[in-house]
């Protein structure tokens, strides 16, 4: 089978690898779509992510959907052909964190798509029949793509609670600031703003439920937060941009008591944050992992509001033009939101 490996910085190859039979308990997939995530796309132009650093070549891609190829022994449900959403974390099941309902935090996770296990930018793929969840009769390809971006997004509420009447702002309109704008204007946030300096995305904002939507080089989101709240802040802001000084405006644009959730994840090994500000207001701020087994309740959210989500991915391109597409994100080109790879 191909696959596009990230051979050096910057740089991908369309290579050759081996396809194994399915071992017993897992699901042989075929892959049919991949979504970019951020951290793809940091891989790609940084060399890694904070301390992780990538390790070359590597197979990067974690947000597919599938159709079953065949099952391994023990194995019993589906049929070729079966359209299938594919979760890339690999859990133990047995550690601390896992029995206590914490697994996204596994003690001895494997995740598909890091520089420790391969991800999903191949044809062929074998996982553990647990990973494999089946698609709504009927949902589209693009929608359905959405699957592991929305389980983060949903993972994060856990912490973010958010109220019928409250307001919120979200810093970063790239995929998951706009997967998470839509949910929160689905949980009832009465007023939401986001901050985006590129323009189309700004727009995207909109389309997906923020009132307003602010450009950081034209105006200081801290002052208008301010000024729109007369002084109050914001209940909830969310940062899914993690970028020099955004986590800090979070907690100046807050309310007393309020909440602060760091969803993006920073270039940077270490991030300042302004400890006395958080203090004096007594903010909560939690920075939330991944998702926690959260796929079948997003699959049913995607299935009740195909359209809420709709004008998120923006860009399908075929897997043999990573290169180009990687490239295209990395400019913020031609309006682009969420952009996918398709075999």
């Amino acid at each position: 089978m191909f696959a596009a490996e990230l051979f050096e910085p910057r740089h991908f190859r369309i290579s050759e690898i081996p396809v194994r039979d399915p071992a017993p308990g897992e699901v042989q997939v075929a892959v049919r779509m991949v979504g970019i995530c951020g951290s793809d796309l940091h891989y790609f132009s940084e060399g890694g992510i904070g301390e992780t650093k990538c390790v070359y070549p590597m197979v990067l891609g974690h947000e597919p959907i599938g159709s079953v190829l065949r099952a391994g022994a023990g194995v019993s449900g589906w049929n070729e052909g079966d359209p299938v959403a594919l979760e890339p974390a690999v859990y133990c099941y047995h550690c601390e964190f896992c029995m206590s309902g914490h697994h996204n935090v596994c003690a001895n996770v494997g995740f598909h798509g890091s520089p420790v296990l391969p991800g999903f930018f191949r044809e062929v793929v074998n996982l553990p029949e647990a990973n494999v969840i089946a698609l709504p009769r009927g949902m589209a390809e693009r929608t359905a793509v959405l699957h592991e971006p929305l389980s983060v997004v949903l993972h994060s509420m856990t912490f973010a609670r958010p109220e019928p009447g409250e307001s919120a702002i979200v810093f970063g309109a790239g995929p998951i600031g706009l997967l998470t704008i839509a949910v929160l204007k689905l949980s009832g946030v009465r007023r939401i703003w986001a901050v985006e300096p590129v323009g189309h995305r700004r727009e995207l904002a909109r389309d997906v439920g923020a009132e307003e939507a602010i450009d950081p080089a034209q105006a200081d989101p801290v002052r208008e937060i301010l000024r729109a709240t007369s002084g109050r802040g914001v209940d909830l802001a969310i940062d899914c941009a993690a970028r020099n000084v955004t986590v800090n405006q979070c907690l100046h644009v807050v309310r007393r008591a309020g909440r602060v959730l760091v969803t993006g994840i920073p270039s940077e090994v270490q991030t300042p944050v302004e400890f006395h500000t958080m203090r004096r207001k007594e903010i909560t701020l939690v920075s939330p992992h991944r998702s926690n087994r959260d796929g079948h309740r997003t699959l049913e959210l995607l299935a009740d509001e195909p359209e809420r989500f709709a004008p998120i991915v923006t860009h399908v391109r075929s897997m043999a033009a990573a290169q180009s597409a990687f490239e295209l994100l990395e400019r913020y080109a031609d309006g682009v939101g969420k952009m996918a790879l398709t075999i």
